[in-house]
Order: C-alpha cells, then structure tokens, then sequence
C-alpha cells in the first residue's frame, strides 16, 4: 500500500493554493454561495417556503461554479501539455545553427581545441589531412591525452565510386579549379590512408580507424566531443552546427556508426613503418599490407603526389 511523502503532500497543499489563488473569483463565489444556501435552508426560524429554494438555488449556483472551475483546470492543463509539446518542437527547432563564411572555421577551432574524439565523413578528406587531423594530433600532444579518431572515405580502389564522387564534384563544385577526376579522387582517398597511418606511427595515444565507403557522399559530417558540424564542399554554402546534447547530435552519432559498419575497415596496426618523409617503395609497402595496393598504372610520380597530399596538404579554404 503506497503512503504519500512529506514532499509530495506538500506540493500538492502548494499546488491547490496556487489554484485557489488563480481562481479566487470562482472560489469566493463558491464560499459564499454554500454558506447562504445551508443558513437558508438549517436556518430554523424560516417561515416560508421561498427561504427553502433561495438556499436550494445558492447550493446549486455553487455546484455549478465548482464544476466550471472544475472544467477550467483540466483545460488548463491541456493547455500546458498542448504547449510544453511546442515549446519542445520549437527548442528541437533552435538546435540547429547556421554557419556562413568564416564562421565555419572558426566552430571547426574551437570543436578540435578540447576533445578527445574526432569523427569524419565524407569524401576524400582534404580538410582533414590539411588541418583537423594535425591540428587535433598536436592539441593531444599538448594536454597529453588520448585522442580516437574514426575517418570514412570514399574507397579508392572501387571505380565505380570514385568515378560519381568526381562527377558530383564537377557538377557541383562551382569556382574548383583543380579539375576533379577518377585519378584524383583515388590519390586524395590514398592520400588520407597514408596521413592517417603516418600520424599513427608518431602518437602512441592516437586511436584511429579508416574505413572505405562505396557511396558516394554529397555532405561531409565532423564531430567532436562538443558538436557536429555538417559542410558541404563549397564554402559559399550555408554550414549547419548542432551542439551536443540535443537529439540531431544523438541522431548523428548513430547514423555514423551505421554508416561505418557498412564499410571496409583498414586494420591499420599492419602498417609498415613510415619514415619522416616517407618513399615511394615505403608507401607502396604500406598499401600492399593494408590490402590496398596502388593500381599498375601508378608512376613514381603519381604516388609523390599522393605523399604531398598527405603530409603537405593546404586548408582548401583559406582564402
């Protein structure tokens, strides 16, 4: 058998004033109502009938106040149901924020400065290489902390994909100069594999995965600790930032993790040993252990491309 607490008796007391105060009009009406009404009709030097129903009247004057006042407070708390559920819809709505210009590198600063967990999507990774993973890398060497960070790209060994992200690009990536094609799009995916196992080698404390997706991504997606910040590749294009905490945020970290399962992983604790400026024949080593050799028509000069992308990349969107 349940037994009320102190607390709960008290906020109910707290709660029924409250509502006498709000309905003190109501209240008194009723108040006075019932006392004419029972003085009316105990009143034992009545005489006549008509004191009978003048306090028959009050008493039900009185019971019909009741149960308005009665109606008032359950559509009252429909009310407050009704409105705490927009409140909620529209506080969903304000976890989205917009970000234009360098608005964007600035949030892309301050989400690297104290977290311990980085992830990406999206194409190839260029900003990655340029600047969140070194950036990220040196914060952790900093603080002397740990660092997991969890990468997916397109696969350049698969054609087919490397081919519509090049075609995506080309539609849609207005003032690129740098000509997207089938042979870009394998170098830049390379090149992210061969930064993140260089940066490995150089931190003990640095946790990551690369994993090769074939779909092609129109949004790349950076989350950290504090944020998730959605940018597509041209920057002229609004950003959209979400803080953590809200649902989206939660919505992501799932809708990530999916998308990773479905991808291949590369074990990266195979990777052959890289030097400071790593050879051709160290990065074909790399890449032939990793399970993802360069293709025969690679030259010499293809794969010093794809080490400058890798550890000399610029931030594409410095201007």
């Amino acid at each position: 058998m349940s037994r009320s607490t102190p607390q709960s008796s008290g906020r109910r007391l707290e709660g029924s004033i409250a509502w006498a105060v709000r309905n003190a009009d109501g209240v008194v009406a009723i108040g006075v109502a019932l006392t004419v009404g029972l003085l009316d009709i105990t009143d034992k030097g009545f005489d006549e009938d008509n004191d009978i129903v003048t306090g028959a009247i009050l008493l039900v004057l009185a019971a019909l106040v009741f149960g308005s006042l009665t109606e008032r407070r359950r559509r009252m708390a429909d009310i407050r149901a009704a409105t705490s559920g927009t409140s909620r819809a529209i506080e969903d709505l304000a976890m989205v924020r917009t970000l234009a210009g360098p608005e964007v590198g600035v949030a892309h600063e301050q989400a690297r400065r104290n977290t311990a967990r980085w992830v990406f999507k999206g194409g190839t990774g260029t900003y990655l290489r340029a600047v969140t993973l070194p950036e990220c890398v040196r914060e952790a060497q900093r603080q002397r902390r740990s660092l997991s960070m969890k990468i997916d790209i397109v696969n350049p060994a698969d054609d087919r994909v490397c081919e519509a992200y090049a075609r995506f690009r080309r539609t849609f990536g207005q003032g690129d100069t740098g000509g997207w094609t089938l042979e870009r799009t394998r170098k830049e995916s390379y090149a992210t594999v061969l930064a993140a196992s260089w940066h490995r080698q150089r931190l003990d404390t640095l946790e990551i995965d690369v994993h090769l997706s074939s779909v092609a991504p129109a949004l790349r997606f950076d989350l950290s600790d504090t944020c998730l910040i959605i940018t597509q590749d041209d920057p002229r294009r609004v950003s959209l930032y979400v803080e953590r905490g809200r649902p989206l945020y939660d919505y992501y970290v799932t809708e990530l993790h999916q998308s990773r399962e479905q991808a291949v992983k590369l074990d990266l604790r195979e990777a052959t040993p890289l030097s400071e400026e790593p050879t051709v024949d160290e990065v074909g080593r790399l890449l032939d252990r990793l399970g993802l050799p360069l293709p025969t028509s690679f030259t010499d000069r293809d794969i010093g491309d794809i080490i400058d992308k890798a550890l000399h990349a610029e931030d594409p969107y410095r201007r």
